[in-house]
């Protein structure tokens, strides 16, 4: 199974910095395409949100470069337990070494972090905070959020106080029950959520940071991303910046990012 891939981010309409942080990267493994994207928002709001979630993607590209390829070696059969692992290991020391660094320089800092790998006909996600990762069907008609928010608006929708549509616009949306670095404030060390599912060919995988969905429905992902029109990769390119640009038009004042993976 082969993969196109394309992204877009843009600092948005009020911003100086952009504090998302992006990886895209692909390999070859026996012949088939292995595929690692990563998306990291730095909080915003808090000082040197941009350096949290750089900190983030370089820890992210290395495992990709020096230790995924032993992992690979070893079998397929056994590379959900260490892609977790090291997964689980990666976020952890990068929440201490970004919180001490915080305490040590008298600012509080942190970032969210989603990861999906595409490898033996699966997918292997990791995710903390409220990036979202989005699969649409090959015949254009579903779209699943495969994450879970990690907010205080999501808990509430979870315990009944709030409907699935009422969150969408509640300001606790916007209020983070986890993050890597500013963890400590939040209630202790974050605690990853792990999926994996099998990767269909023809359907397309989206990873976005909040800003790129706050003012973009569903459906509109759904028709933007429409499978059948994603022929090759500079239609995925357009599609990307069109709904990012449609994002802005519509006043949103959030850094704003999004990766796209389609099987083929």
């Amino acid at each position: 199974m082969g993969y196109l891939l394309s992204y877009h981010t843009d600092t948005g309409r009020v911003k100086n910095v952009n504090q998302d942080a992006l990886l895209l990267q692909s390999g070859c493994f026996k012949g088939e395409q292995i595929v690692l994207a990563v998306l990291c928002d730095g909080m915003g709001g808090l000082e040197k949100g941009e350096a949290a979630s750089a900190a983030v993607i370089r820890r992210f590209a290395g495992w990709f470069r020096k230790e995924l390829p032993v992992m690979l070696k070893k079998g397929l059969d056994r590379l959900e337990n260490s892609v977790l692992s090291a997964w689980t290991g990666i976020l952890e020391q990068e929440d201490e070494a970004i919180g001490i660094y915080g305490r040590r320089h008298g600012v509080l800092m942190g970032t969210t972090a989603t990861a999906m790998l595409f490898a033996g006909g699966v997918y292997y996600i990791a995710h903390v905070g409220d990036g979202r990762v989005y699969e649409l069907d090959a015949s254009g008609d579903w779209i699943w959020q495969l994450t879970k928010d990690q907010t205080l608006a999501e808990r509430e929708v979870e315990q009944g106080r709030l409907t699935k549509q009422e969150a969408e616009s509640d300001s606790r949306r916007n209020v983070l029950l986890q993050s890597i670095g500013a963890g400590s404030c939040m209630g202790g060390r974050p605690v990853p959520s792990f999926m994996r599912g099998p990767v269909r060919r023809g359907r397309v995988y989206l990873l976005c940071s909040d800003g790129f969905r706050h003012e973009i429905s569903e459906e509109e992902l759904l028709r933007a991303f429409h499978p059948s029109a994603m022929a090759g990769e500079s239609d995925m390119k357009r599609a990307c910046i069109r709904l990012t640009e449609l994002d802005k038009a519509r006043g949103e004042n959030d850094n704003i990012s999004v990766l796209a993976v389609k099987a083929v």
